[in-house]
């Protein structure tokens, strides 16, 4: 069977211990998938795997706010994305949360007649392009920042992954093209998706996470965050100093557009790899070519580096939107 992952050879459910394992359980209890691809694809580093999970968890799961809107907020973000992967299986969620009109209009490319849901889906796909005035009105009532911010934050790293490690197919042939696929699909999740879960559960996984940023204060999203923060950024070591630079300096100059095959400020990947593999990861992962992992990843690189390398080139990116976002000062505490 051909693997669904890019360049790296996870571990499987079965195989896993420790913290590995438990994000597994976490994720076949409250998710309904255990080999969810996404997070099986950062499975070599579980460091990252663990707050990934997390930031999900605590804020579309978890987090207040209705399912329906934050999953219609993570299909605006995988839009604008362009992440085909993560538009079809949240759309496949929204038939598991009852909202099987919702489902069929979004996957035939209509927009949904409730104003309401057209808005936070707008919402959604805006927060790409940094300091959008569209982002400055909430489509949601305050108390609900937390969740649908941290979904949204979420989906811009993990749609980052998916795109550089993941294939594009969600299920073998694109079997979710077909409605009675994604209907039944949705419809086997509904149990797990339509129960409420208690808050808090994935920070047993996280190291010292800290209390994160003041837009998710007093909520488990925040120490999600500031943990998936910290893991990711540790992958700037395997950077020069030079190509950290050169990725800062390039990624706060985004305005979120999408970038060409080839623009002046993407490094030549025989000369800067590391910093190439890095900057197509945040702005661009779907770019990302055999030639340019094998132009980096050899020894004595592993999984394990490749996985960081990539995370702290989507987290860049995060970053970048999350600081542009008009919601308070942007100050992280202890």
């Amino acid at each position: 069977m051909t693997s669904p992952f890019r360049y790296t050879e996870p571990i499987p459910p079965k195989a896993a211990t420790g913290r590995t394992a438990a994000v597994y359980a976490q994720l076949a209890e409250d998710f309904g998938i255990e080999d969810a691809s996404p997070f099986v694809a950062l499975s070599s580093a579980p460091e990252l795997l663990a707050p990934a999970w997390a930031l999900l968890r605590e804020s579309l799961i978890a987090g207040e706010g209705s399912r329906t809107g934050k999953e219609l907020a993570a299909v605006g973000v995988s839009r604008a994305n362009k992440c085909p992967f993560c538009v079809d299986a949240h759309t496949m969620l929204l038939h598991a949360t009852g909202d099987h009109a919702l489902a069929e209009r979004l996957a035939h490319g209509k927009p949904p007649e409730n104003e309401e849901h057209a808005r936070v889906l707008a919402w959604g796909e805006a927060t790409r392009t940094p300091g959008s005035a569209d982002v400055a009105t909430l489509p949601f009532p305050a108390e609900h920042t937390p969740g649908y911010v941290g979904t949204a934050l979420s989906f811009h790293f993990i749609n980052r992954i998916v795109s550089s490690l993941v294939t594009e197919n969600l299920l073998p042939g694109n079997a979710q093209r077909f409605r009675v696929v994604r209907s039944l699909g949705g419809r086997s999740l509904a149990r797990t998706v339509r129960r409420r879960v208690a808050p808090g559960a994935s920070l047993a996984l996280l190291d010292d996470p800290g209390r994160g940023p003041s837009w998710a204060a007093g909520t488990t999203v925040g120490p999600a965050y500031a943990a998936l923060r910290t893991a990711a950024t540790a992958g700037a070591g395997l950077l020069t100093d030079a190509d950290q630079a050169l990725v800062r300096e390039v990624v706060a100059a985004w305005d979120g557009t999408h970038q060409p095959l080839v623009w002046d400020a993407l490094p030549d990947r025989e000369d800067r790899p590391g910093a190439r593999l890095a900057m197509l990861a945040a702005l661009a992962p779907y770019r990302i070519t055999d030639e340019d992992v094998a132009a980096w990843k050899k020894p004595p690189y592993t999984d394990h580096c490749l996985v960081h390398l990539i995370a702290y080139g989507a987290f860049a990116a995060v970053d970048r939107i999350e600081r542009a976002l008009p919601l308070r000062v942007h100050e992280e505490t202890a």
